[in-house]
């Protein structure tokens, strides 16, 4: 579990992380980890303009973790749900998802600080939409092609009664160029098999007698031939006995269409492992660039919310917090909102303070788990949920 967290200077930033630290981080509450970090000075515009960005940044911010989660979840399923080899590709910037939270930093090169905090939504936004229209085609286009080569796949598994007959037939097993007699290919369940040598010859008149040999089995079924004249060729296939004992197979002998089948085969294989390959490049760079906008986004979330919880000009220490394995969330939280208690509702503002720190304490009493203090807001930690 990673937050982001910032608090106003008490006195001074580095003493806002001494301090936190000590209370969650340290020997004796060895709760979490601490990285603090730096943001430029933005341009920030009026307390009005910031409200409205405030709501749109908390839409962004679930829309980005959305985006994020799926480009996520469709690498995963490339990988065949192979979980470590999975969390070994999440990386954002050459980093793990661990190493690049811990190392934040404003990207300034690509959000310049020389335009305004809606700007820099609006372009950060703009990046997310155009990544996630361009997964979402090449995804469409995977999975049209990947269901074409599944169905031809089909065709080539199960028994003798389905599958593909091309690789199991002969040449020699068939009267070709007859303008009266035609071979027929039956799939005979094992257990008929006696049955069916018995009395093949008897399902319709005009069969060749002594016809039938056997030219494949499977566990299931045993291929055979049998010849007939062209004319009872319906009357045999709808034979009461042909119909619920027996599976006479759609299948002619045609040299060109059995070669063209075979290279369909071959060309949709060849055509869903390049898209594969082309996919997973996509998902493992645009899952790190979605990845990194999806927190620039939350960081400005932390920016404008800080602004607005305690006031102009911007003064405050913004910091990750990482969960340390096997600790409770719950205490973790409640940690930080004991060690925050004094902020109430404006850390800068006195008026209103009884208001604000008796509205904190009924918030706290009651039990509200998403209530802080302080700025704080939970960054979902997916990549090691092994049930996502």
């Amino acid at each position: 579990m990673f937050w982001l967290l910032s608090a106003p200077p008490d006195p001074t930033k580095n003493d806002t992380v001494s301090k936190l630290r000590d209370k969650i981080a340290s020997r004796n509450q060895d709760l979490a980890e601490i990285f603090p970090f730096n943001l430029p000075d933005f341009k920030v515009g009026t307390l009005d303009t910031l409200v409205l960005l405030s709501d749109d940044l908390v839409k962004a911010d679930a829309t980005f973790e959305s985006v994020t989660m799926k480009i996520g979840d469709n690498l995963r399923a490339l990988l065949n749900n192979d979980m470590d080899q999975w969390r070994n590709n999440l990386s954002v910037n050459e980093k793990s998802i661990d190493q690049y939270l811990k190392a934040f930093t404003w990207n300034t090169m690509k959000y310049r600080t020389d335009k305004s905090l809606r700007e820099l939504t609006d372009l950060i936004s703009q990046e997310v939409n155009s990544i996630e229209t361009l997964m979402k085609n090449k995804m469409q286009s995977y999975s049209t092609v990947k269901t074409s080569l599944s169905g031809m796949q089909r065709k080539q598994t199960g028994n003798l009664s389905i599958k593909s007959l091309n690789d199991i037939v002969k040449k020699e097993y068939f009267v070709l160029d007859s303008e009266y007699l035609i071979t027929v290919l039956v799939a005979v369940p094992k257990a008929l098999e006696k049955e069916w040598l018995n009395g093949y010859e008897s399902l319709t008149q005009m069969v060749v007698p002594r016809s039938s040999q056997k030219i494949a089995d499977d566990e299931e079924y045993s291929l055979f031939t049998v010849t007939l004249f062209q004319r009872v060729l319906d009357e045999f296939t709808q034979k009461p006995e042909a119909k619920s004992k027996f599976i006479v197979r759609d299948f002619k002998w045609n040299e060109q269409q059995m070669a063209m089948e075979k290279k369909a085969l071959a060309e949709a294989g060849a055509a869903e492992k390049e898209q594969w390959t082309t996919l997973l490049r996509l998902c493992k760079t645009n899952f790190g660039e979605v990845f990194s906008c999806w927190i620039h986004i939350k960081v400005l979330r932390v920016y404008v919310e800080s602004i607005l919880r305690y006031g102009l000009p911007p003064d405050f220490q913004p910091m990750v917090i990482k969960l340390k394995p096997k600790q409770n969330e719950k205490k973790l939280r409640d940690a930080i909102n004991l060690h925050y208690a004094k902020l109430g509702g404006a850390a800068n503002n006195s008026s209103g303070a009884a208001d604000d720190q008796l509205e904190e304490n009924l918030q706290l009493l009651l039990g509200d788990k998403d209530y802080c203090p302080a700025v704080l807001f939970a960054v979902n930690a997916f990549w090691i949920d092994s049930n996502k």
